[in-house]
Parts: structure tokens; sequence; C-alpha cells
């Protein structure tokens, strides 16, 4: 996997999560979003993204999206990134 496009293509789909309201967020807990994309090589990538509360429900909302290439490395060890959101729209830790 090229790591620096997955990071790029994860990038881009973590912003439109992060661009998303509480409320839209927390309408997705319990389900897992998957998205395919290319990148610029050509090279498949699939992405999941899981939405969950962070430590309480009505709480804190926590966004953990991850991205691979169908190898086995990358399967059991994909590229990560998430991000908290308070129910009045503040990211926590920014």
């Amino acid at each position: 996997m090229d790591k620096e496009e997955a990071r790029e293509i994860l990038a881009a789909h973590v912003a439109r999560y992060r661009a998303k309201s509480y409320a839209e967020l927390a309408a997705l807990i319990g389900e897992v979003q998957v998205h395919e994309a290319t990148g610029a090589s050509g090279a498949g990538y699939t992405l999941e993204f899981e939405v969950l509360w962070d430590r309480e429900p009505d709480g804190n909302l926590r966004v953990v999206g991850g991205i691979d290439d169908g190898g086995l490395r990358s399967a059991f060890a994909p590229l990560t990134d998430d991000f908290i959101l308070t129910p009045d729209g503040v990211f926590v830790g920014e």
C-alpha cells in the first residue's frame, strides 16, 4: 500500500465527516460506513468509518476511520484516523 496516497485519501474522507453536524453523526451510530476510492496511482482502497459514543450516550462522539488496499498486511493493520466531537460542536483536543 502506498501509505502517502492512502493518508491523503483518508484525510479527504475524514474532512467530510468533520463537516457533518453532531446530529448527523449521532444518526450514524451503530452503522459501519464503507467507501471505495481509487488513488492517483490507480490503486483501489476501502475505507470504513464508525461513529461511537466516546464514553456515554448523548455525550461526546468519536469518529474512527480506516483505510486499506485489500492486501494482507494492511487488512490487519490499516491506517486510521479519528476525532472526537462534543454535543456543542467542539472538536476535543484542538
